[in-house]
């Protein structure tokens, strides 16, 4: 097995290598309207601090955003209400309509070289907790799985997640709270500490993308019900630690509606994002012919496996990510838009946390297992 572990190991690192020399070739002027919005938010972070959470167009007067649009073209960069990726609000003001959190892991890195060395973060993150769950593995199939797990893992942190700058962070906070989330419910005892940093990821994600709240569903439906059916002061702990630490990981995004919209449940997105839910057949087709129907079968399957023969904490943590998949993937199979990467980061959350719940397992579940694989009887 130890062969085996260090081949699947020297496989994601393989492609990790893979990944960053085709990252470091990158431009950060490859004509998309969204990046050069992070870029102009990160700017915003460098020359103003935490002045930078406000987004209004007249703060250009250095001619930054101007000079981007220039570099790509835009026939319309002397007016502000053409900008792409910004929306006039009622009080006059034209701001980005994009949460701040992609721009400013962008200001971390020096101006011109942004872009690469944030995928590069996000990327070591998510073969580290590949490599952790390989070395986690104790038998030959979950050795198989998280391995193949692993090195789709690191792979989708060039494609698709190049697709947008905020997926990045996504997939890398997405890895680490499904860790945690396995984590908090393997065991006897539930940690509130633990439950609330999940909630704080799970929070700081909506800086990245406003539809990363969803991410947050599986947990609070699970953590409500599961308050209701036992009323315990524990339970209800848990239910309140996890709901203030989503509040206070999402605090930087509210900051910045109440900042630019006037109100911090003000959208500052326009009328053409803000749709009604409406199943739309082309949209669905666009779906089925994607890699994310891939990881969206991917996701259900593992998670209803789970349902059916995962015992204590598998199917504790199964039942987090069912509810999490039913209000994600029904939210947006029901939005009229389609992306490479809408339901990316609610696949990868859900697998993550199903296979670090599969390899978390007690000893005894696992030595159980084996014993009854051999002889023949099943395991439930």
């Amino acid at each position: 097995m130890k062969i085996a572990k260090l081949a699947f190991g020297l496989i994601c690192l393989a492609i990790l290598a893979s990944n960053i020399v085709t990252m470091s070739r990158w431009s950060e002027a490859r004509g998309v309207y969204d990046d050069i919005c992070y870029l102009r938010q990160a700017h915003l972070f460098q020359r103003l601090g935490i002045g930078g959470l406000n987004t209004n167009a007249q703060l250009d007067y250095d001619h930054y955003f101007e000079g981007k649009l220039k570099q790509i073209a835009f026939a319309e960069w002397q007016d502000p209400l053409r900008w792409p990726c910004h929306n006039p609000m009622p009080s006059g003001k034209v701001v980005m309509q994009y949460p701040p959190g992609t721009g400013f892991l962008l200001a971390l890195f020096p101006e011109g070289n942004q872009v690469v060395p944030l995928y590069i973060v996000a990327s070591l993150i998510v073969c580290s907790l590949a490599l952790a769950a390989i070395a986690m593995a104790r038998t030959p199939p979950a050795i198989l799985g998280a391995g193949l797990f692993g090195a789709l893992a690191v792979y989708l942190m060039i494609n698709p997640a190049k697709a947008s700058y905020s997926i990045a962070p996504t997939m890398a906070l997405c890895a680490v709270a499904g860790f945690l989330t396995a984590l908090w419910l393997t065991g006897g005892k539930r940690s509130v500490l633990l439950i609330a940093l999940v909630g704080l990821l799970l929070g700081a994600s909506v800086n990245f993308r406003l539809p990363n709240a969803l991410l947050a569903a599986g947990h609070a439906i699970y953590l409500a019900l599961a308050f209701l059916r036992t009323r315990t002061l524990s339970g209800f702990a848990q239910g309140l630690g996890f709901g203030a630490a989503v509040l206070v990981g999402m605090a930087p995004t509210l900051v910045a509606q109440a900042i630019n919209a006037g109100s911090p449940l003000a959208t500052t997105y326009g009328s053409a994002d803000v749709v009604a839910p409406a199943f739309d057949l082309a949209v669905l087709g666009r779906y089925l012919r994607d890699m994310q129907f891939v990881l969206i079968v991917l996701a259900a399957g593992s998670t209803a496996w789970s349902l059916r023969v995962g015992e204590g904490s598998v199917r504790q943590v199964a039942l987090v990510v069912a509810g999490n998949l039913v209000v994600n993937l029904g939210f947006f199979l029901s939005h009229p838009v389609f992306t490479p990467y809408y339901v990316v980061p609610i696949a990868m959350l859900s697998l993550w946390s199903v296979a670090f719940a599969w390899l978390m397992q007690p000893e005894q579940v696992v030595a159980l297992g084996r014993a009854t694989t051999s002889l023949g009887v099943p395991s439930r």
